[in-house]
């Protein structure tokens, strides 16, 4: 069995996975996956990200 546990702050280490900029948001998808967005690429996705049920969370990175 694997066991994600959920890191509950961004860091500086964390970057977008769309640009590799700082990120700002993370989203845990229903499938147990996470995304991680800056803040241009969270506003843009976030309402497919909403439509898919994700979990959205703001962070300090």
């Amino acid at each position: 069995m694997n066991t994600t546990l959920a890191r509950p702050d961004l860091t500086a280490a964390d970057r977008c996975d769309r640009c590799g900029a700082a990120a700002q948001v993370r989203a845990v998808l229903p499938s147990g996956g996470e995304l991680l967005f800056c803040g241009h690429h969270a506003r843009k996705h976030q309402e497919r990200l909403r439509e898919m049920s994700a979990n959205i969370q703001h962070g300090q990175a």
